[in-house]
């Protein structure tokens, strides 16, 4: 019982824990936290995922969050969040010299940025947003080549056996 009470109270106590702001995230990598601030732009990458940039000059940042395109489903539509301030917790993890979350569930954002639309139903990540769910293209008609077209199909050639009676 004495056990239940202390998990408790340390749970609570890690839920009510205060947001590091993005200059402090890289002291706490390898262990889960929480990280305060105001998302720049989000920049869509290469393969349909996102990273949401806190700064100018994304390379000399030293904080980001990035959503892999299967994970947009459980996220929404983290276009949403340019210009917002976040409250994202998760393991803070290095990534090429500076602190990183990734965003695989909208139960890590807190605050105003937790109520994000979901990623709409016509938006397709390897077409960024240029594809309709739905939409049927016929199959294009086969090309008949030259060749094709030089071979004639003739009638079966029938060989009368002599041996055989009529």
């Amino acid at each position: 019982m004495l056990r239940l009470i202390a998990l408790l109270v340390l749970s609570c106590s890690l839920l009510s824990a205060k947001c590091l702001p993005i200059t402090e995230a890289a002291a706490k990598i390898g262990r889960e936290g929480c990280v305060e601030g105001k998302v720049l732009t989000v920049q869509p990458l290469n393969g349909g995922h996102f990273l949401l940039n806190f700064c100018e000059d994304a390379t000399n940042c030293p904080f980001s969050v990035v959503t892999f395109r299967n994970d947009l489903r459980d996220v929404g539509d983290v276009r949403q969040l340019e210009g917002k301030n976040i409250e994202i917790h998760g393991q803070i993890k290095e990534y090429r010299g500076h602190a990183e979350i990734i965003l695989k569930d909208v139960r890590q954002l807190r605050g105003e940025s937790a109520h994000i639309p979901p990623i709409p139903k016509t938006y397709d990540v390897s077409r960024h947003g240029n594809y309709t769910a739905g939409s049927f293209y016929g199959t294009k008609q086969a090309k008949i080549t030259k060749r094709a077209k030089s071979r004639k199909q003739t009638d079966p050639i029938t060989e009368i056996d002599p041996a055989m009676p009529e």
